[in-house]
């Protein structure tokens, strides 16, 4: 199985018309996602690669019952497309844009959660499952499909880790690149729980990176309902209090954020911390054999 997003998801592109929409757009296409729609306004009527585009996102979900959007529009338009989105009855809105500010997302999230659907992102890579759908921008050649989910604060990291995973022979069920804005959607305690209660999911591996204290609330969400084998990373090690680094969400402060506050947090609940990513297949592996 998977989480999120399958065979069945149908997917609409926002801003499919601009360079990066239509690039990506294709690519999803050509992985087997069922990408039915775009909307670009002002452009219905138009297709891109054989997707037709529509003026609005409730119009691309009456036509084609669309249930999943990807967002690829400039940073100040991205708070109303995902409130377009979720008023347009779409349950699962994937925000790959950057640079949002913090008040937008804030107020996007929120808006999100009352109509009872699910954000990730913004500035996310996306997610994929493997054979099944892919909502975002990785890389597909590294992917195969199995029963490790993975959850990541870190786009480049992700890719590190399912490389190693794939070449160890250990497939993914779903890869989820949660973004490494200080304000984003669905998060590590979500997601979580999704791959625990996933019946083909058999093992988690959790990418988180300094800063915030997420990680920190991960390791005791581990402790009380996940029964699974986790291994984790933490990226920053070496970064130097007070600096931002690469992501926004990325800096320490004084009291909190630092990588050897996670790693403790994760080792004081058993969940083993890689020291390299090449580390995390064989973690994972010694806790299934118990």
């Amino acid at each position: 199985m998977s989480i999120l997003v399958n065979k069945d998801s149908k997917v609409i592109v926002q801003g499919i018309t601009g360079r990066d929409g239509s690039f990506h757009a294709s690519k999803m296409k050509q992985y087997g996602t069922n990408v039915v729609g775009g909307t670009s306004p002002g452009k219905a009527g138009q297709e891109v690669d054989g997707i037709p585009v529509f003026n609005t996102v409730r119009d691309a979900v009456t036509s084609t019952g669309a249930n999943t959007s990807i967002i690829f529009v400039p940073a100040a338009f991205a708070k109303d497309a995902m409130l377009e989105a979720a008023d347009g009855g779409i349950k699962l809105i994937v925000c790959i844009t950057e640079g949002v500010p913090v008040e937008d997302a804030v107020y996007a999230h929120r808006y999100i959660k009352t109509k009872g659907a699910n954000l990730i992102g913004p500035n996310c890579p996306g997610l994929i499952s493997p054979e099944g759908a892919l909502v975002g921008i990785m890389p597909t050649n590294i992917f195969k499909k199995g029963g490790t989910g993975v959850i990541s604060r870190s786009g480049t990291l992700t890719y590190e880790v399912v490389y190693n995973l794939t070449q160890a022979g250990m497939g993914q069920s779903t890869a989820v690149g949660v973004g490494g804005d200080p304000v984003v959607g669905l998060y590590f305690e979500d997601l979580l729980r999704m791959f625990q209660d996933d019946p083909e999911t058999d093992s988690i591996a959790l990418i988180g990176e300094i800063g915030g204290d997420a990680e920190e609330r991960a390791a005791q969400y581990i402790k009380e309902h996940v029964t699974k084998p986790v291994a984790v990373f933490i990226s920053g090690r070496q970064a130097p209090p007070g600096k931002q680094m690469g992501h926004a969400g990325a800096i320490i402060s004084s009291t909190s954020g630092s990588a050897e506050g996670k790693v403790a947090a994760f080792e004081a609940v058993g969940v083993p911390v890689a020291d390299e990513t090449s580390q995390i297949p064989e973690m994972l592996r010694a806790q299934m054999k118990k």
